[in-house]
């Protein structure tokens, strides 16, 4: 365990699958870095900052990981802090596509840098950001998927 990593993502907002993978990701970097992209254009529900927050609040307790922001190419970023391995979660066959191509792209733009698939916990392996913005959009119960400050960050968006 010598290598660092790059776990980058949206996270928007972080789930308990996202901080799955962190912690098992912890395990098997030196350190890793938990990256949040930051596009305005995806129109996100909590602005960059939070995102932060609400990670650095949920990996608190592993001494190991960091939390950042970027923007611009992800190898760039994964370059400047010395990664040399990048962590991307794998749900479904239609995860799989996409990061894929994403993961060709990466090693042509940096073949220096590995791309490391994990697949979530069985229990989080349908759980997205975007299902748990619209469950919760529609006051659905989406208590067990998100950690307990991002719920908390969650509710009190919720129109009273």
């Amino acid at each position: 365990m010598s290598a660092k990593a790059l776990y980058p993502g949206t996270f928007d907002p972080p789930t308990n699958g996202h901080v799955d993978l962190i912690q098992r990701g912890s395990k098997l970097f030196e350190h890793l870095t938990v990256a949040v992209l930051n596009n305005p254009g995806k129109n996100p529900l909590f602005p960059v900052l939070e995102r932060v927050e609400m990670l650095q609040e949920a990996t608190r307790a592993l001494d190991n990981v960091s939390v950042a922001t970027f923007d611009g190419l992800m190898v760039d970023f994964a370059r400047s802090i010395g990664a040399s391995a990048v962590l991307r979660g794998i749900r479904a066959i239609s995860d799989y596509e996409y990061e894929f191509q994403m993961a060709l792209m990466n090693r042509r733009l940096a073949p220096e840098i590995e791309t490391v698939f994990l697949q979530p916990a069985g229990r989080y392996s349908f759980v997205s950001s975007r299902m748990v913005k619209e469950v919760f959009s529609f006051h659905g119960d989406i208590s067990g998927l998100v950690p307990p400050n991002v719920l908390k960050r969650l509710r009190s968006r919720m129109p009273k």
